[in-house]
């Protein structure tokens, strides 16, 4: 079997640098044939730990952990002291986070972190930067404060063919972080982008993630409370939003528990009797066969016809940017009502 041709150095020095700002936990450092060179090292203190050099940085003990360990690596590289050496701007920054009083481990644990995501299939200046809780399940008791690998993978298979949303409004369900949301408004050419989500806390922190990719001013994108299983049309509403239609529904790992696929199912249900030609788009991680086997039963209950969107997982060193596992099956799904029914 042949073996892959190395990275280049350019995609090397991209690599880790996404990985940073992702806050990625195991970072592909460049080999140390790289290392060791003096522009190279000059390029990532410019890139990452310059003063200012980012306007959204990771924690400091994100920071400290990353730099530490490039210095290592960059000290192990060097064979030849006379010809290689380490920057002196990476010294002084490592010398600068040594100082700093950091936060504890269980306080770091506790606050929101700066994450910022690199779509490959975009503009290589592309970024989305979002204010994450890293944590599982946040003191509120909601999912919806990380962005989740569906999310990521989702994002990808719309950036690689836009034409399913472009000019289209859309729907997003269990928006939590509101990273696809912000993909379609501020990269897609999306029409009107609704990011929802059932959790009061969820929905009142996304305009900050809106304003942090300069979408606060913006008309095409907007923050909604919409709870599964309860009517969309109150009693004292004609219409549900003002009568705006919707063209696409999203949702990515809004399946992850069998208690909740009932009340989901049913809202896709009321929105596909609302808007007939409505294209719903599901991504779901299949951590649980059960789980993905339950929710696909609900549907067809609902009279709703499920065809699977092939769109391949890649590879984790294929990957460059946003990164997440490769290890758990992530599937699209495209739901529509059945004809005739």
């Amino acid at each position: 079997m042949a073996s892959e041709p190395p990275e280049s150095r350019d995609d090397s020095i991209d690599r880790f640098c996404r990985q940073y700002l992702q806050l990625e936990w195991e970072l592909d450092y460049p080999p140390t044939t790289l290392l060791r060179e003096a522009d190279v090292q000059d390029t990532l203190y410019h890139r990452l730990f310059a003063d200012g050099a980012l306007s959204y940085p990771p924690p400091q003990r994100y920071q400290l952990r990353v730099l530490k360990e490039l210095m290592s690596r960059i000290e192990a590289s060097i064979d030849d002291w006379d010809r290689h050496g380490v920057s002196d701007d990476l010294m002084a920054a490592l010398s600068v986070l040594l100082a700093l009083p950091l936060p504890s481990e269980i306080m770091a644990a506790q606050q929101k972190s700066y994450v910022t995501y690199t779509p490959s299939h975009l503009d290589a200046s592309a970024q989305i930067t979002l204010l994450e809780s890293r944590d599982l399940i946040s003191a509120s008791g909601t999912t919806g404060l990380r962005t989740w690998e569906a999310a990521l993978h989702l994002g990808q298979f719309l950036s690689a063919d836009p034409s399913f949303i472009q000019g289209k409004n859309i729907l997003e369900l269990g928006a939590g972080t509101g990273y696809i949301s912000i993909l379609c408004a501020k990269f897609l050419t999306s029409g009107l982008v609704i990011a929802s989500d059932g959790s009061d806390y969820v929905v009142e922190t996304l305009p900050e993630n809106f304003f942090l990719n300069g979408l606060q001013d913006s008309e095409k994108i907007r923050a909604m409370d919409v709870k599964w299983g309860h009517a969309l049309v109150g009693t004292e509403d004609e219409l549900w939003n003002g009568g705006l239609p919707i063209d696409v529904v999203l949702g990515a790992d809004v399946t992850y528990d069998k208690s909740v696929i009932p009340a989901l199912v049913g809202t896709l249900e009321e929105l596909a009797g609302m808007f007939p030609h409505v294209m719903i788009i599901i991504t779901a991680t299949e951590r649980n066969r059960e789980t993905f086997l339950t929710f696909m039963e609900a549907c067809e209950k609902r009279r709703f016809s499920v065809e699977e969107i092939d769109f391949g997982l890649p590879r984790r060193q294929d990957q460059r940017g946003p990164f997440y596992s490769d290890q758990v099956p992530i599937r699209i799904c495209r739901i529509q009502l059945k004809v005739g029914d």
